[in-house]
């Protein structure tokens, strides 16, 4: 399940919640009580998984030699 950033629009307080992304936003901050949060926007990390994404997975040399 993917993790949300959350900030506060009246006491600035941020936090993590972790939501399916079927679920609703929050609306109600955990410090103050009040209806203002806002789900920020962050860069996602990409993991690539499988033959072809490392560089030690280059083709190899022996038949670039072979063809010499």
């Amino acid at each position: 399940m993917p993790t949300y950033r959350y900030r506060c629009n009246s006491c600035k307080h941020e936090f993590d919640a972790v939501q399916s992304m079927m679920d609703a936003p929050l609306n109600t901050c955990v410090k103050c009580g009040k209806d203002s949060l806002m789900r920020l926007i962050q860069p996602v990390g990409i993991q690539f998984k499988g033959s072809g994404f490392y560089i030690n997975d280059k083709a190899s040399t022996s038949s670039s030699k072979a063809s010499e």
